[in-house]
């Protein structure tokens, strides 16, 4: 049942709400909520009470504070589009209105909401995971049987969304590639290299240079490709960049405290162990 579940979260879930958001808005839009997962993380993890709200905990504050920058930054990336900054190659049309939900040609919050339901459905396959690979300590077994049940689910929604087989036939080469490209970075060179990098560093390393990627993605999309670049959109990443850095110092923070913690009470419990000896030879 949990493989079942970490299927249909971690593959249809994810790829139906990043690529129907993806079509919404744009891939800027999809890395900046993509920075969303860390706070739903340490929501689901409150709301399965694997996690105790401690106020007084420096790293709680720190982590409840990023949470909040980074909502406000997503709102501002979904809502406000702001003055245009650089236009695309197409001539665009009411590029005048500010805000995306008085009648824009775009479906960009639509976007937005499906991309935050595509890191929210992420976040709670992380969340699965880890609760499955502590029962089953074999996390290559895991994510295989996983991908496989993920992808008969997957075929078996697409028959039922789409059962005309003309659908299915690729018109131009390029379409084929990619489709290749597409699941040869995504799916085999991505985790490859953060699983190696994290094994090299720390679980702490690789979520380090996310924020990077809404660089790249605000360069090739604006440079090679007909995508709008405007200023609601780069200080909304901006500060959800921001709140996302500060969630991660926050968990950082609270790790180390929950370290010395343990160290503290072992070596508690290790000077207790000679006087327990001393009354018992008495």
């Amino acid at each position: 049942m949990r493989l079942l579940l970490l299927g249909f979260t971690g593959v249809i879930m994810t790829q139906i709400f990043s690529f129907l958001g993806l079509s919404y808005s744009s891939p800027i839009l999809v890395c900046t909520m993509g920075h969303l997962i860390p706070t739903f993380n340490f929501l689901l993890s409150l709301i399965f009470r694997k996690r105790e709200l401690n106020l007084r905990s420096y790293g709680i504050q720190v982590q409840l504070i990023g949470i909040l920058i980074s909502i406000m930054g997503a709102l501002l990336a979904e809502f406000f589009k702001g003055p245009l900054i650089r236009p695309s190659s197409h001539k665009l049309r009411h590029t005048k209105q500010l805000f995306v939900f008085s009648s824009t040609p775009e479906f960009w919050a639509l976007g937005g909401i499906l991309l935050a339901s595509a890191s929210f459905s992420v976040a709670l396959w992380n969340f699965i995971l880890v609760e499955t690979v502590r029962q089953y300590p074999k996390p290559m077994k895991v994510v295989s049987y996983s991908s496989l049940f993920g992808t008969i689910l997957s075929a078996i929604v697409a028959w039922v969304v789409e059962n005309d087989t003309n659908a299915w036939k690729l018109n131009h080469n390029m379409e084929l590639i990619l489709i290749v490209l597409t699941a040869l970075f995504g799916g085999v060179v991505r985790p490859n290299v953060q699983y190696w990098f994290t094994r090299m560093k720390d679980q702490f390393y690789v979520p380090l240079f996310k924020p990077f990627g809404i660089a790249f993605a605000t360069t090739f999309s604006v440079c090679f490709f007909p995508n709008t670049l405007h200023y609601g959109s780069v200080i909304g990443a901006t500060i959800l960049g921001m709140g996302y850095y500060t969630v991660m110092y926050g968990q950082i923070k609270g790790d180390e405290h929950e370290e010395r913690s343990c160290d503290e009470s072992s070596d508690s419990l290790d000077k207790k162990i000679p006087l327990l000896q001393e009354k018992i030879e008495v």
